[in-house]
């Protein structure tokens, strides 16, 4: 039944309870600015529902939609993913792989999608 379920929403089955905690935390940031899901779906460009599915947890977040729904919200990817998905802190100054993920955050849209895209073909061929 899970494997169904998993199949039919998008998520796999283990990492369900990650999206479900990214979704609340969009949702609770997406409050805490003021807006509903209709005003922040329309800022991203996509629909409410989509919107409201990421929230749920029950639809996987494409990075360029995560990026851009950080910077719509003001906050950082990592505040999004939440520190216990994120990478191990190291001290000292920040990776250059760090402020690059930053810059393209304030990329616009189609340019987040295009880096994305990119680092989408890099990775696959791994």
């Amino acid at each position: 039944m899970a494997l169904i379920t998993s199949l039919i929403t998008g998520v796999k089955t283990k990492d369900e309870q990650l999206f479900k905690d990214m979704g609340a935390r969009i949702a609770q940031a997406r409050k805490a600015r003021g807006l509903t899901q209709v005003q922040l779906s329309e800022q991203l460009g996509i629909a409410q529902q989509t919107l409201a599915h990421y929230e749920g947890g029950r639809l996987r977040l494409p990075v360029p939609t995560l990026l851009a729904l950080a910077t719509e919200l003001k906050v950082s990817v990592t505040e999004l993913i939440g520190e216990s998905a994120a990478l191990p802190h190291k001290p000292g100054p920040v990776s250059r792989l760090q402020r690059q993920v930053e810059q393209i955050s304030r990329l616009p849209r189609s340019k987040q999608k295009l880096a994305s895209d990119l680092l989408d073909t890099v990775l696959a061929q791994g």
